[in-house]
């Protein structure tokens, strides 16, 4: 009887486990209602901002390659002031452009940290005539304008006493478990506090490279992020444990293998503010760089440095502006659509409703007149102009009535329905998308 009794004891001690265990996985939302926010956003603004934006060098790499001595570096300390800076203006910019989301600097690999961290006094409110916690106001503007938030953190911190490393050719020490410990500590707390005062959205790590998953705790700390917020997304930068990929300066040729991700790039070529680098991309360029983006099923994360002040320059609010009159003219064909057809179907990018029901074709210039569609199967209802409604001559050829393959169209484009920067054409199907 006793026995009997024991038996049965282990039963309901391993269905209790297995109910709770099932109430946590279902607590927990899945992957693509994580996702699904970041995936409809389409477009982010990525903040470059730190000490470096005062002397205009790049950012923690100049001395980390030895172009510039670490305390000759660290003297930028002095001269970032964020007299003018103004998160209500910057996120009133950020918003126009069209972004549905931001992802700010927290710390580079520098180790400066934009608030007032109470793990290290190399801080903005310690270290800086800003003297303040510079992320506290921005991501409030940002709530406040229902934006999402994210925040980027470096794994690596040259300016830690206890990482291994401080230059490339500058070691610390090589294998030293109670230095590393103590370095972890503080990554670990450092991460809290962000957590606890911001609870970001988007966790946007950066720096893995330079340590294996297991010595960073990876899975640590994506656990640990997701239950302080079970909705909470992080990139792919986590040593193998993100959400999403993060292609760096370089556009994908073709749609990339990750189900999610996100393009990086910078408006000039440099990541923070650097005042002689003027090789500034034109609005028009980086338009069609984001329509390729999101006619691939990504988003495009688009780079901004302010100077040491706080202003952003104005070569930068000119970009984001003109994408945010062009985003605002064609919203129904980028926000919540997915990619658009396969290679070889349209000489250009198109992204697609998610009930696969309407196309939306994206081309520079006047198209020549007229636009080629090619191996889509699904009868066209009507074509026309997005952002002006102008409806629009839609002609099939190469389709007899005993052949089952698809046609070509031609979509007729005039002259005066086209946008200064990149026209989008919609073209509502009658039923899903068939192609061949």
């Amino acid at each position: 009887m006793t026995l009997r009794v024991r038996h049965l004891s282990r039963i309901s001690l391993a269905s209790l486990l297995l109910s709770c265990l099932s109430l946590a996985i279902i607590a927990q939302p899945k992957q693509d209602d994580r996702m699904k926010w970041f995936a409809d956003a389409k477009l982010g603004i990525f903040i470059h901002w730190g000490i470096y934006a005062v002397n205009g060098i790049d950012e923690s790499w100049a001395f980390y390659n030895e172009l510039i001595s670490y305390d000759d570096y660290m003297k930028q300390l002095e001269g970032f002031t964020a007299s003018s800076y103004d998160p209500d203006a910057w996120v009133k910019l950020i918003k126009e452009s069209g972004a549905r989301y931001a992802v700010m600097t927290s710390k580079h690999h520098d180790g400066v940290a934009l608030w007032d961290t109470r793990m290290s006094r190399l801080n903005t409110t310690d270290s800086t005539p800003a003297g303040r916690d510079l992320l506290k106001p921005f991501v409030k503007s940002l709530r406040h304008s229902g934006l999402k938030v994210g925040l980027y953190y470096s794994l690596l911190d040259w300016s830690h006493p206890d990482y291994p490393n401080l230059t490339r050719n500058i070691k610390r020490y090589t294998d030293d478990p109670e230095r590393w410990e103590r370095f972890m500590q503080f990554n670990l707390g450092q991460m809290t506090e962000l957590e606890k005062r911001f609870s970001p959205d988007l966790w946007w790590f950066d720096g893995d490279w330079e340590q294996r998953a297991e010595k960073w705790r990876a899975g640590e700390i994506r656990e640990m992020i997701l239950d302080w917020n079970p909705s909470a997304i992080i990139n792919s930068r986590l040593a193998g444990y993100g959400d999403y990929g993060t292609p760096e300066q370089g556009l994908p040729t073709h749609r990339p293998a990750d189900k999610y991700w996100e393009l990086c790039m910078t408006i000039n070529d440099s990541w923070g503010y650097q005042g002689n680098d003027r090789n500034y991309k034109s609005p028009s360029q980086v338009i069609r760089i984001f329509a390729e983006c999101i006619g691939m099923g990504g988003n495009l994360l688009l780079d901004i440095g302010p100077m040491a002040d706080g202003s952003i320059p104005p070569e930068q609010a000119e970009v984001l502006k003109e994408m945010g009159r062009w985003t605002s003219k064609h919203r129904q064909a980028i926000y919540g659509t997915v990619a658009g057809l396969p290679d070889g179907h349209f000489a250009g990018p198109s992204t697609m409703s998610a009930d696969s029901t309407m196309l939306y074709l994206f081309f520079p210039g006047d198209g020549g007149g007229e636009l080629m569609l090619e191996g889509v199967k699904t009868s066209i209802n009507k074509a026309f102009v997005v952002g002006n409604g102008t409806n629009l001559e839609v002609r099939e050829y190469l389709r007899p009535y005993w052949s089952s393959h698809a046609g070509v169209y031609f979509i007729k484009v005039p002259e005066e329905v086209l946008d200064e920067k990149m026209t989008v054409i919609g073209v509502a199907l009658d039923g899903k998308l068939a192609t061949e």
